[in-house]
């Protein structure tokens, strides 16, 4: 069945919630002014780049059309089954097509069939896929794809398992064979503390070099706290049942962990190809659950049980939910400790955290984001030893004021031990803002394939290999 939406209305999203789609059929959607609209550069016929959306299962699909490109066509064909995924994202497209300002003016053209994969591969009325949804079996969606002639654009992670690591590596030969972009939706790499802490890293007299570190005092340690339950307008943003089955959804390494080794790999050794077989020792790893009851759990999802999927995870009337997870490995003998923390709610006043520490021979360079900071994430540079501070906070001024040309404003300030790096709030963008930019960054390589980083494939696999083996070690305690 074919629904053809410009754009997409409520009346559609009621449609789409019961049985019957006869006003969808029968051209229930209304187009709103286009003088109130952000009409793109390019129409429907003479885009060079057709977007095709797969199986939209998480709200990471829709971020990527939060604004319009000007080579890219405006109708995008969604292929997905009926249901609640389908219908969030059309949701979330229509708030963006409806928003007050710079609405998109996207069209969507929906196509539900039992096999949605099967079906895309045989209309193929696009050249790029877009695929952030249910993480078991991602890979094999990419894989066809690519081994189709489609370019990819994929949200973390592509594998949960270590065993589907080999058709990574055969997605990525395919890939080059055919001369196809296959790009991973890496955000945090858009985020002003991370790039900011990036240059500090790589400035001698300020962070020295990095320390090597060991399994008990690791030279790099990252903390990401997220949480389940999330308010918008006061009210629980709704979470898929299937989130919590981690067979579906994968656990806490192998899943944001991707986001935490990408940027270990990205910040320390920049645009450096990283050979998994040789350079990363995976040496341990750890999970265990956040305990849910079914009210917490309702409250999440609007679920009044546990459905049948997680009755193996339920004990006692609650969810194991495994979704913590941590690991140590070193990386060129970097020693590294990742942990992953899924709460069910956030302090008051607080939110999700990102915690980066970094050990170097002159100073430690840290992102905090805790109570202290406002749970904003700051940056914070910390002199090994109390006698040097002075000639870290020269060095350190000196860093800050070469940095004026691109981050305007930026500047130091002394708090207790540390030298706080302070940051305009025109920076802070947030999360969301950050798909745009990852997609620009992706669009510019379909122009031009030649400019795609030699890096980027090779520490893809470093870094699932990374994640899938720390999972793997995790089960064997």
């Amino acid at each position: 069945m074919n629904i053809q939406s410009r754009p997409l209305t409520p009346f559609v999203l009621t449609m789409l919630t019961g049985t019957v789609l006869l006003g969808l059929l029968l051209g229930g959607c209304s187009t709103p002014d286009k003088s109130m609209r952000q009409v793109p550069a390019m129409t429907t016929e003479s885009a060079p780049v057709r977007l095709m959306t797969l199986e939209p299962g998480h709200f990471h699909a829709a971020l990527v059309q939060k604004e319009m490109y000007p080579d890219v066509s405006p109708r995008v064909h969604v292929y997905a089954p009926l249901g609640f995924d389908l219908r969030e994202h059309l949701k979330r497209i229509e708030g963006f097509n409806t928003r007050k300002q710079d609405p998109t003016a996207w069209e969507l053209e929906i196509h539900t069939d039992a096999d949605s994969l099967a079906r895309m591969l045989k209309d193929r009325p696009g050249n790029v896929v877009i695929l952030s949804g249910r993480n078991r079996g991602k890979i094999d969606r990419i894989k066809a794809s690519v081994e189709a002639g489609l370019h990819v654009l994929v949200d973390k992670p592509w594998v949960i398992r270590e065993e589907d690591f080999p058709k990574l590596e055969a997605t990525f030969a395919a890939a080059t064979a055919r001369k196809l972009i296959a790009y991973d939706i890496m955000t945090e790499r858009y985020e002003v503390t991370t790039i900011l802490q990036k240059e500090l890293l790589h400035t001698p007299d300020v962070f020295g070099e990095i320390l090597q570190g060991s399994e008990t005092e690791p030279a790099v340690y990252i903390e990401s706290i997220h949480h389940l339950l999330k308010l918008v307008a006061g009210n629980p943003n709704i979470r898929p049942a299937w989130f919590f089955d981690v067979t579906q959804q994968g656990e806490g390494v192998a899943d944001v962990g991707t986001h935490l080794v990408d940027l270990v790999q990205w910040m320390l050794f920049p645009e450096q190809v990283i050979d998994y077989r040789k350079e990363i020792d995976v040496k341990a790893g750890r999970r265990w659950p956040t305990i849910l009851t079914l009210e917490q759990f309702s409250r999440v999802t609007n679920e009044r049980q546990f459905p049948d999927s997680l009755q193996s995870a339920v004990r006692d009337g609650k969810l194991d939910y495994f979704c913590n997870g941590s690991m140590t490995y070193a990386l060129r003998g970097v020693h590294t400790k990742l942990d992953v923390i899924w709460n069910y709610e956030a302090p008051a006043g607080g939110g999700d955290t990102h915690v980066a520490i970094f050990r170097g021979s002159k100073a430690r360079v840290e992102i905090r984001q805790g109570a202290p900071e406002k749970w904003k994430p700051e940056i914070y540079v910390v002199p090994n030893l109390p006698g040097d501070k002075a000639a870290i906070r020269r060095a350190l001024d000196a860093k800050v004021a070469a940095l004026q040309s691109a981050w305007p404003g930026v500047a130091v300030a002394e708090k207790g031990d540390a030298l706080w790096v302070t940051i305009p709030d025109r920076y802070r963008d947030g999360h969301e803002p950050h798909f745009a930019q990852v997609a620009r960054r992706f669009l510019a390589y379909l122009r031009d394939p030649s400019s795609m980083p030699a890096w980027e494939a090779p520490n893809m696999l470093a870094k699932y290999y990374t994640t899938t083996r720390g999972l793997s070690l995790g089960y064997q305690k």
